[in-house]
């Protein structure tokens, strides 16, 4: 079972961290950038080998999603503080979202399109070098200011006309701000898209009766 745990984990960390940046920007107006790239690019990666390819591969996985492995590490440990309730509500609250999702095939298959075309936009923004040869599309792409508005707006139109919303609290003169906004936006889809893999990879909502005992030893060896 200890694979099935490692991915369930992974997704777990995934809506921690898409969690964690939209309690960072909604407080400081700050975001950690390589984590932030991490989780908007995991919105486009549809069609992975491994769980650990949404985040970038095996390889840097600890790096790319340190910071949600880390919050997920303090929520075992039970270590307390008003961002950590904050970050919790919101990872919740995308597993509640995805539910309703799932629900709706005619909204999932509008994502999805409208994911395909944020795809060939950040495409147009990403690496045209020569150097690129392979046409490698890089996860700062997929962060360009156009793309996370498309993101924004693909999340107001379509999550955020269920009757349960994600009240995210900060700083007003943060989450007044269009950008942090859409970008806040953004990450709820990310986190959503995460609590949709962790459903995949098996995940169910009484695994959180056994929470410390399912996640400790897979984040033991993922961080390793």
């Amino acid at each position: 079972m200890s694979r099935e745990h490692d991915q369930q984990v992974i997704a777990l960390a995934g809506i921690f961290q898409a969690a964690s940046l939209v309690d960072q920007i909604a407080q400081r107006g700050l975001v950690a950038q390589n984590s932030f790239e991490t989780s908007i690019a995991s919105l486009f990666e549809m069609n992975p080998e491994i769980t650990e390819d949404i985040f970038g591969g095996v390889a840097d996985l600890p790096y790319n999603l340190g910071l949600g492995l880390k919050t997920l590490k303090d929520v075992v440990e039970k270590k307390r503080s008003d961002n950590n309730n904050n970050i919790m509500r919101y990872a919740l609250s995308a597993i509640h979202l995805e539910r309703q999702l799932q629900a709706r095939p005619d909204m999932l298959e509008t994502i999805g399109k409208r994911l395909s075309d944020l795809d060939r936009k950040a495409r147009y923004f990403g690496d045209h070098s020569e150097e690129n040869t392979a046409a490698i599309i890089q996860p700062s792409a997929y962060t360009h200011a156009n793309v996370i508005a498309g993101l924004g707006g693909l999340y107001q139109d379509t999550l955020s006309t269920f009757s349960f919303r994600i009240q995210v609290s900060g700083d007003p003169r943060n989450l007044q701000n269009n950008e942090n906004a859409a970008k806040i936006r953004a990450l709820l889809l990310a986190a959503v898209r995460s609590a949709m893999l962790w459903r995949q990879v098996g995940g169910k909502r009484w695994h959180f009766i056994f929470f410390k005992s399912r996640v400790r030893p897979s984040l033991k060896r993922i961080l390793r």
